[in-house]
């Protein structure tokens, strides 16, 4: 059941929730943006991410989504935004981060994907507006099983193997896990996608300077999660 409906549950009807498309940010200087007139989410970091786990418990539990008043919360939410978690996940079409965690609704999650979950520039920047200018306390990277860039990369390195058009240089930046991760006890694509999103994370939080700052200040935490297709559970992993 979705979190926005704990209390409806009588009520007829489901609805999908459609994803959210993850706003991309400017280049960020070297002063800090100015934060919105509205105030940012009064949730921390850490009960953020016990609303992400509770919502996706929900969701293995019992997966159906509960009818919600999207016309109401649509209104709400179009003049501002105060989400509070961020989201870097694979492009995937099984991986829907507004519906994995309980069915999300308008206005709560801020959402990048590309195929692999890479933190390249506009992932970087839009990462970095969601918790300097909307005040997102977590931002959390989901890698998934079997991801297709994960196995792309792991084929380079198994065998060489060349990509076409741009695939080549997106799957290259998954590489190094890959090559971390040749020859080490268990599943070879699933240990990369492991360390790929554990490295992705640790570069959110090492190599933004946006971040680093909002880290050591205690007001935004990043982390990395792996979604498994089969069960629909969240494994969060550090």
């Amino acid at each position: 059941m979705c979190l926005r409906c704990t209390t409806h549950l009588g009520r007829r009807g489901f609805l999908s929730l459609s994803s959210i498309a993850a706003i991309g940010a400017g280049a960020v200087g070297s002063g800090l943006m100015a934060r919105p007139a509205r105030a940012a989410t009064a949730l921390t970091a850490d009960e953020a991410l016990a609303k992400l786990k509770d919502g996706n418990a929900r969701y293995v539990a019992g997966p159906q989504l509960c009818e919600d008043n999207m016309l109401k919360q649509r209104a709400d939410v179009a003049k501002s935004q105060a989400p509070w978690a961020s989201i870097l996940t694979c492009s995937d079409s099984r991986v829907t981060p507004e519906l994995i965690f309980g069915g999300v609704s308008l206005g709560e999650l801020f959402v990048a994907r590309n195929a692999g979950n890479m933190a390249d520039t506009a992932t970087m920047g839009t990462i970095e507006y969601g918790a300097e200018h909307l005040g997102t306390p977590l931002v959390v990277v989901l890698g998934h099983e079997t991801c297709g860039a994960v196995v792309a990369a792991c084929d380079v390195v198994k065998t060489h193997a060349r990509l076409p058009g741009s695939i080549g240089p997106m799957v290259n930046a998954i590489v190094p896990a890959a090559l971390a991760m040749k020859g080490k006890p268990g599943d070879f694509v699933d240990n990369t996608v492991r360390e790929s999103a554990r490295r992705t994370a640790h570069k959110i939080a090492t190599q933004s300077p946006v971040i680093k700052h909002l880290e050591h200040e205690d007001k935004v935490k990043v982390v990395y999660a792996r979604y498994d297709l089969q069960s629909g559970a969240v494994e969060f992993l550090g």
